[in-house]
């Protein structure tokens, strides 16, 4: 196994290339990245067995949740995999789910709409948790300050804990959520990761921010309330048959569902992390993990994905728009963002965070988070294949 060098290289099954933190090839020039990947199709086959292996567990959650209004909870955004994921839930598989949205300010109007379109349709009901847009805009602050690559983890966190919070008030022992390692991949933990720890330093060394309406659990507590509340993190498309686009078409059609433009642009301050700070800032462009997956899973072909890494995440006209809005909304002074922009980048070991903990102790770790996660976090797969000697 040939360790990442200067030397730029570009995984042969896929499209992973030396820009990819802990990258490396064998002999024959695939990435350990594509072990990951099969690493996780071994460990969740589709067909019959996953078919089967989500039948039994859509019979424990409903054996688990007798006597109750719900039996699953699932974080809804107005995306593609939210949303077909309670059409799954409800109509596939007769499961009485309870949906949950974030709202930090930053919800395009196609996704809030999409939103009420599948709840209403399906009668679901929705619970909104809307955080103080003030407090937010100085979260998003911080971290740009900060200068770190995954500006939005303060909304994937409050997200994870708002489910948290709400699975324990309604003593649900599910959560849904619709991650697909086949069309989205295994991003490394250089470009998204981040903490309870890592952000407390953020907030308050770059703008002083206090937390009031941020949902907040620290690492532990997240770990220790699952534990002691039984409650246990799905992803169903790891055991089914599930292809994006398709799942739109059907979407479309049967719920007057509108398409959003791209991965995760349903939130425009997230659109805005993906596809330009990301990308512009800090030379990330994580459509080549997307599109490596898909090309593994048959979705898609190489040269296809070759081709779509060559052009712009999306029209660069918006791009621009889309960093002005920013700008506004955030009420930064130009030259302020300009600043910001121009500043040295940060990457996620520049700042104390639990990463070095969770490496350390992962013998230990491990196990705790299998007892919340039903399918542990590709993260894990992904520190077990780079640490390979």
């Amino acid at each position: 196994m040939s360790e990442k060098n200067n030397k730029y290289q570009i995984c042969t099954r896929g499209i992973w290339d030396t820009s990819v933190p802990g990258i490396t090839f064998d002999e024959n020039g695939v990435s350990n990245y594509a072990k990951i990947f099969e690493r996780l199709c071994d460990a969740y086959p589709l067909g019959e067995k996953g078919k089967s292996e989500w039948k039994k567990l859509v019979d424990q959650i409903i054996e688990k949740g007798k006597g109750k209004q719900y039996d699953c909870i699932i974080g809804v955004s107005g995306g593609t995999d939210s949303s077909y994921l309670m059409h799954l839930a409800k109509v596939e598989y007769g499961l009485r789910p309870l949906a949950v949205t974030f709202d930090n300010g930053w919800s395009s109007e196609i996704s809030v709409k999409n939103i009420k379109k599948v709840t209403d349709k399906l009668n679901i009901d929705l619970e909104t948790y809307v955080v103080d847009y003030e407090e937010m805009k100085a979260v998003h602050k911080a971290y740009m300050k900060a200068g770190i690559p995954w500006i939005d983890f303060p909304t994937d966190f409050a997200i994870k804990n708002i489910l948290i919070k709400v699975a324990k008030r309604e003593k649900i022992y599910y959560v849904f959520n619709g991650h697909d390692f086949r069309s989205e991949g295994t991003q490394p933990n250089e470009w998204t990761h981040g903490d309870s720890k890592q952000l407390n330093y953020i907030l308050k060394n770059f703008g002083k921010v206090k937390i009031k309406t941020l949902p907040y659990l620290n690492y532990y507590s997240q770990i220790y309330l699952s534990i002691l509340k039984g409650l246990k993190f799905i992803k169903p498309f790891y055991y089914l048959d599930y292809q994006k686009k398709a799942a739109q078409e059907f979407l479309i059609k049967n719920y007057n569902w509108e398409y959003y433009g791209g991965h995760h642009h349903e939130n425009i301050f997230t659109k805005f992390a993906i596809a330009y700070w990301l990308v512009k800032k800090h030379n990330i462009d994580k459509r080549k993990i997307t599109l490596s997956a898909q090309v593994l899973s048959g979705e898609i072909t190489r040269n296809e994905a070759l081709e779509k890494i060559s052009k712009p995440p999306y029209d660069p006209e918006e791009m621009e728009r889309d960093k002005d809005y920013v700008i506004k909304k955030l009420e930064l002074k130009p030259d302020e963002f300009e600043k910001i922009w121009s500043a040295l980048n940060k990457s996620i070991y520049d700042y104390p965070s639990y990463l070095g903990t969770i490496k350390k102790f992962s013998f230990i770790i491990k196990p705790l988070i299998k007892t919340v996660y039903h399918q542990p976090p590709t993260f894990l797969y992904q520190f077990e294949e780079r640490c390979k000697k």
